[in-house]
């Protein structure tokens, strides 16, 4: 199965990683793709004094089975789809695998518990190191219902289907690929389509508050909304048949506006490694927020990833 048509899952028998399959596999039957499901497990190895020092290896024949299973109960759940499908149990780190298989994909597709707020800092490792080194965009999917975060263990949410995808865009060359994901997106799922760009200048402090107090701010934001109606239009006349773009430019940050927009947005798209509020040494300040955030699914977009989207 070639890239053109295959969206890597990562499963790991959670419910996190069933809501997700169920997402992703929603995803194909929109886009016409196929799926790859990959279950990966790491073989810890002990210290033996009685080997003099040496190394005993655990015996994996049972750790391989459980992995086998998760990914055959995983092809089970979405096997009424009709999705081609193609499956792989991996021996290593679940990020490393993931990373190297998304080479191989359009799409790549994690769950996360997606406990928000500042109780649960850290995503899971996986759904943090994935976005940032992935060669295909990223998607992650909280385990949410109703706005609330579920445990893990519980029944699986039904997903609620794309009406609403809303883009982040910053002016950077990334944020122009982010863009032309975020209208194919749009356009297969037939989704309303926003575009949003913050500037942060109305507060009184921030990494703009140097700035001169005579600075006129409305004229701020409309040469921002003039930059910004460049960028979309430039990005729509090279799209066949693509959706109209609705423009926004608001006062506030990046993951601030995206964050808030996530509560009635069905997937957000955001790019990284781009300048102002996508800037970053891994995904930026931006796109760790909203991933931590979001309350929808959120695809990454980073300098690793192909600009073949439309």
């Amino acid at each position: 199965m070639s890239s053109d048509g295959v969206i890597l899952v990562g499963v790991d028998g959670s419910t996190a990683a069933l809501h997700a399959l169920d997402w992703a596999a929603q995803e194909a039957t929109i886009h016409g793709w196929g799926l790859r499901l990959v279950c990966s497990y790491s073989l810890p190895s002990f210290a033996a004094a009685s080997l003099d020092g040496g190394y005993a290896a655990l015996d994996d024949t049972a750790i391989r089975q459980g992995a086998q299973a998760v990914v055959a109960e995983a092809a089970a759940r979405v096997a009424g789809a009709g999705l081609a499908m193609t499956s792989h149990v991996a021996v290593g780190d679940a990020s490393a695998v993931l990373i190297e298989e998304s080479a191989a994909a359009r799409v790549a597709v994690v769950g996360t518990r997606g406990g928000g707020g500042f109780t649960e800092r850290l995503l899971g490792t996986v759904s943090a190191a994935l976005p940032a080194h992935a060669m295909c965009p990223t998607v992650v999917v909280p385990l949410r219902r109703d706005g609330k975060a579920l445990p893990d263990g519980g029944p699986v949410p039904p997903i609620t289907p794309v009406r609403r995808v809303v883009v982040g865009l910053d002016g950077s060359p990334q944020a122009e690929v982010a863009l032309r994901y975020a209208v194919r997106e749009a356009a297969a799922w037939g989704a309303e389509l926003i575009a949003v760009t913050g500037v942060p200048l109305a507060t009184s402090t921030g990494v703009l508050a140097w700035l001169p107090a005579t600075i006129d701010h409305e004229q701020v934001l409309r040469d921002v909304e003039a930059g910004m109606e460049v960028l979309i239009d430039r990005v729509l006349a090279t799209i066949p048949d693509a959706p109209p773009v609705k423009r926004q430019v608001l006062d506030g940050s990046g993951a601030q506006l995206l964050t808030e927009f996530s509560v009635a947005t069905d997937l957000i798209v955001v790019g990284t490694r781009g300048r102002g509020g996508f800037a970053g040494l891994l995904l930026g300040s931006t796109s760790q927020a909203v991933l931590h955030h979001a309350q929808c699914p959120v695809m990454v977009v980073t300098a690793h990833n192909r600009s073949d989207a439309a």
